[in-house]
């Protein structure tokens, strides 16, 4: 299976009045729920990384108000060739996704 990144996925919220911090704790909140890591890195990027039993998976997070993006970092015993990675990898992106979408509703 070819590595699902999310790209500028729409930050969706009930309100107008959120700040860039309202993201990164949407962001954060929604990682830490599914088991990733999550690691601030600057404002407007967050580094997720996920332990399942041997396997690691590694994503970075660039945020703003407006877009959000998972994007493929690095893995261990997921093998990934470059192209593809194993298909339990791009279903923990589809839900870390949801989850952040979950919580972006809730601002």
């Amino acid at each position: 299976n070819p590595v699902y990144n999310v790209s500028g996925a729409p930050v969706m919220t009930s309100t107008r009045s959120y700040k860039l911090n309202d993201v990164r704790n949407a962001i954060q909140q929604a990682g830490v729920s599914l088991g990733w890591q999550m690691k601030d890195v600057r404002p407007g990027l967050i580094i997720g990384t996920l332990y399942v039993r041997y396997h690691m998976a590694k994503v970075e997070i660039p945020y703003d108000r407006h877009t959000y993006s998972i994007l493929y970092r690095d893995s261990d015993h997921l093998n990934y060739d470059g192209v593809n990675i194993h298909s339990n990898y791009n279903s923990w992106i589809q839900n870390l996704s949801a989850a952040i979408n979950a919580r972006l509703n809730m601002l």
